[in-house]
Order: C-alpha cells, then structure tokens, then sequence
C-alpha cells in the first residue's frame, strides 16, 4: 500500500512567501521556508508568524563575548613567602565563606 505524498503548499504572511514542503524522512512534518524578494531568509519545522519572518530577516545584535573565569587561581608563591595559614578564633583554617554550610563541618 503506497501511502500519498504531501505535496509544496505556498502562502503568503505579510510580505513574506511561505513555502510548506514534507520535512526529510518524515511523512507528517513540513518545512516551512521563508522567503523575501525572492531570497531564502531560513526554514523552520514549525509553523512561523510574522515576528518570526521578521526575526529572520534581521536578527538582534549580539554582544561580543567575555571571558569569564569560574575560579581565581593565583600561581605559586615566591621562595621565602611566609606560608598563609591564619586559623580563626575558634581553631578552624580561614577559608572560603559559604553561607549555607554547617559551622564547624569537615570539608574533604
């Protein structure tokens, strides 16, 4: 049983053309390809709107990136530094603050 072929629907929204075609290796999803002028803008698998035309034809600017650095990490010391051991009040290591520890709770 041979089982029909969808065929290319095209549609106008605003002043973009639509073009709705089957999707590659499926029998019930379409391609949406949007068109301006006769240019090929881009395609989606779902049904695009308007805004989504638009955002096509020029999409926002985007910002450069930044380098971002999760931890600090300084090198190693110098020969001669005093070693960085400063204890606190109550005998424990002076070390990272984290608001939602257990005082006085081991870290391995």
């Amino acid at each position: 049983m041979a089982l029909p072929m969808l065929e290319r629907k095209k549609y106008k929204i605003g002043k973009y053309e639509i073009i709705a075609q089957p999707a590659l290796g499926s029998m019930h999803m379409l391609r949406y390809t949007v068109m301006f002028d006769g240019k090929r803008l881009g395609a989606l698998l779902s049904m695009p709107t308007e805004s989504d035309c638009r955002f096509l034809e020029s999409p926002p600017v985007v910002p450069p990136l930044k380098i971002y650095s999760v931890t600090y990490r300084p090198g190693r010391p110098k020969k001669g530094a005093p070693p960085r051991s400063n204890p606190n009040a109550d005998g424990e290591s002076a070390g990272p603050v984290i608001p939602w520890s257990i005082k006085g709770q081991q870290r391995f």
